[in-house]
């Protein structure tokens, strides 16, 4: 496993009394550069994430596993997704399954098999995974969930367009399956009380959203809380960013973090 600061390694120590984590992963790249798009890591970065959390103790469920049955006690639990579908996570899914872990994906179901459909932000520009590569990956334990059918902005949409967006992807990937999809990810993190009865309406059981914070803190199903996993997070920051359950855990902020204890505040 890499070399990781005492700083870090002191704090993460602590880790898993609070609760689950969700990671949020998009794209996994090869080799061991830096991708250029921040949601996007390399393979050196994610396999040395993989074998922090199990080097840790961490149970790896999918997020329905995750809400069907919460931990009953303080344990180290992380729930690793993916977001879109890039074909790149099918190299992803070998080395969680070399370790005996498990993720959820999030599908866009109007681009599978395809180039996205939706706007480039830098994204990878490859296609998506196709039906034959989600059933592989879900026969081998990985969940598959929905991410709409366009990777739309659920709160831009009107009522009807936001039934068409969750339905019909539901209904697309579960006829691709031939099994219930029961997980959702909001597109952009974009979401508010409306969508996410809409969400519940559309018949999932759980849908995660990119706010920060231990998954289940606001003891919602289909508002649960996600890390994003960034293209420049090394071992120590990732590990500092499960202990804090935030984003917020660059030397500065661990500063005024020391700080506001010393006061008391």
């Amino acid at each position: 496993m890499s070399w990781i600061d005492p700083v870090s390694r002191a704090l993460h120590d602590q880790a898993g009394q609070h609760g689950p984590v969700m990671l949020m992963y998009h794209a996994v790249a090869p080799g061991k550069g830096t991708p250029a798009w921040p949601w996007a890591v390399s393979m050196r970065r994610f396999c040395e994430q993989l074998d922090f959390l199990a080097a840790e103790g961490y149970a790896t469920p999918t997020m329905g596993e995750l809400v069907a049955s919460p931990p009953s006690r303080p344990g180290r639990t992380a729930v690793i997704t993916f977001d879109d579908g890039y074909v790149d996570n099918l190299g992803a899914c070998e080395e969680l399954k070399k370790r005996g872990m498990r993720a959820s994906f999030f599908i866009v179901s109007g681009s599978v098999g395809t180039t996205p459909a939706w706007r480039d932000d830098g994204r990878p520009a490859a296609r998506l995974l196709n039906g034959d590569e989600l059933r592989e990956m879900r026969a081998e334990g990985m969940e598959i969930g929905s991410h709409t059918v366009n990777h739309s902005r659920l709160t831009d949409l009107d009522d009807v367009s936001l039934t068409h967006e969750l339905a019909d992807s539901k209904r697309a990937l579960e006829d691709l399956l031939g099994e219930r999809v029961g997980s959702f990810a909001y597109p952009y993190g974009a979401w508010d009380a409306r969508c996410a009865d809409a969400v519940e309406a559309a018949g999932y059981t759980a849908a995660c959203t990119t706010r920060t914070g231990w998954a289940l803190r606001d003891n919602a199903p289909h508002r649960l809380r996600r890390l994003t996993v960034f293209n420049t997070d090394t071992v120590g920051r990732f590990a500092r960013k499960l202990y804090f359950a935030s984003h917020d855990v660059g030397w500065p902020d661990l500063a005024r973090y020391a700080l506001r204890r010393l006061r008391g505040v």
